[in-house]
């Protein structure tokens, strides 16, 4: 995850969620997040980061619970959700904080 940084400076959001591969919410989410990028397309990158992996990330930002969604645009930290949500919830987020 070295390159980090870089996708979160994205121009374009950046959904980053933070799961486990023993969370049940986190395999809910799953397919839910599949069809937000089938939604929304190249208008959005989804990111899934493994908190048992990559702890130091985890750390960085937090992440105190499993599934947790950040949202990133240019750097910065535009939203931020645990739990899973709803696939229109999620689109609606991600068009209202994203430029």
């Amino acid at each position: 995850m070295s390159n980090f940084d870089i996708i979160i400076k994205s121009d374009k959001p950046v959904l980053i969620d933070f799961f486990a591969t023993w969370c049940g919410p986190c395999k809910m989410l799953g397919p839910i997040l599949k069809e937000v990028k089938d939604s929304l397309g190249d208008r959005i990158s989804i990111i899934k980061i493994d908190v048992d992996k990559n702890q130091q990330i985890a750390s960085q930002y937090q992440v105190r619970g499993v599934p947790t969604m950040i949202l990133f645009q240019n750097g910065k930290q535009l939203w931020r959700q645990s739990g899973v949500l709803n696939k229109e919830d999620i689109i609606k987020i991600i068009l209202e904080k994203s430029n």
